[in-house]
């Protein structure tokens, strides 16, 4: 993943391991930064969203205008993919690292969501990745959240793509509807979309998520982790 011009990687904060840590000693910017979490000796580079929900989230998922392609291979998705400062994918391998960390976590997932200018979140509890498929795990759903849960389905699913079918359905859900994700049987949730303009579309297609916005592509929509 490449930085754009303006956007600072600190690498004078070595000795922390998560966004939250970085928070805690005084950057209080959101900005790419590196970090050595425990599994990662040669460090990982990070966007720390520092102010949204009391900050020190680890973004591990943007989407915003369509500039990158999300989709893509399971050696894509394994080691990620995009640009840092735009839209991206951090890797599954680094989430399951991140999430494996013990001394960091329980882990948290945060959902954004956007169509245009209003938002709406879910939360979740006990976030990680696990096993050779990158099964998804997490915790009860927080009744604070705004969106609605569209990931209960996704819960224990392992993750799936064009070349890696791992889903319920007969057929393959990557596949027909152009992303990747961690897919049940139906489709209540695929931030991982194909990109289309904002506004009403057909089930399954863009960027979704339907306990907020059904049967409609979503402007822009990050994940993230503390």
């Amino acid at each position: 993943m490449k930085l754009e011009d303006g956007w600072v990687c600190d690498s004078s904060v070595h000795h922390y391991k998560s966004c939250k840590e970085l928070l805690e000693a005084g950057h209080s910017k959101s900005n790419v930064y590196v970090f050595y979490p425990d599994g990662l000796s040669d460090g990982l580079e990070v966007f720390c969203d520092m102010e949204t929900d009391g900050g020190g989230w680890i973004v591990f998922q943007r989407r915003q205008d369509g500039s990158v392609d999300f989709y893509r291979t399971w050696a894509e998705y394994k080691s990620g993919f995009g640009d840092l400062s735009g839209e991206f994918w951090l890797g599954d391998d680094n989430v399951m690292t991140l999430t494996s960390d013990d001394s960091q976590g329980p882990w948290k997932l945060r959902v954004d969501l956007y169509d245009h200018n209003e938002m709406a979140f879910a939360k979740y509890e006990d976030f990680k990745i696990v096993g050779a498929k990158y099964t998804l795990e997490f915790g009860a759903y927080d009744a604070s959240s705004t969106a609605g849960d569209s990931l209960d389905e996704n819960n224990g699913m392992p993750f799936s793509t064009m070349n890696n079918d791992n889903d319920k359905w007969d057929g393959n859900m990557a596949a027909s509807h152009e992303g990747a994700c961690w897919f049940p049987e139906s489709l209540a949730s695929h931030l991982n979309g194909k990109y289309y303009p904002t506004g009403p579309n057909s089930y399954g297609n863009g960027i979704q998520w339907i306990s907020w916005r059904y049967g409609y592509s979503l402007s822009k929509c990050s994940m993230k982790i503390r």
